[in-house]
């Protein structure tokens, strides 16, 4: 499988940002998905998750209530939408998968990783 993450920018602080991880691959609907991010200085940490299925979400604490995550299997793509963004959400997104229990990728480990996409809030 291979991962393409895009959709990242430059914007303010409330604003919103959606950002897509597009996979190859016809298997890509068994796989859970990940979005992660690394802010300079720091070290990667997890961000939000979906089951293969797509029944399953789960989200760091940073970011419930403001991300979103969803997939739309037949285009094999995931989105995180973005929302209410500050300025501590600058980083690089990356996201990650694999055919593996969501608790894996909540760890942070995913067989497959696509490059990152950049997003920056102002304030």
């Amino acid at each position: 499988v291979q991962l393409q993450a895009f959709g990242g920018g430059l914007v303010q602080a409330g604003d919103s940002l959606r950002l897509s991880c597009a996979a190859s691959g016809r298997t890509f609907s068994r796989y859970a998905v990940g979005w992660f991010r690394q802010a300079p200085g720091n070290e990667r940490e997890f961000v939000a998750v979906i089951s293969a299925s797509g029944g399953s979400t789960v989200f760091a604490d940073s970011v419930r209530g403001r991300f979103t995550i969803f997939r739309d299997n037949a285009k094999n793509t995931v989105h995180l939408q973005m929302n209410r963004l500050k300025p501590g959400d600058t980083a690089v997104y990356y996201c990650g998968a694999g055919r593996v229990p969501i608790d894996t990728l909540v760890g942070g480990t995913a067989p497959y990783w696509g490059q990152g996409t950049k997003v920056t809030v102002s304030s």
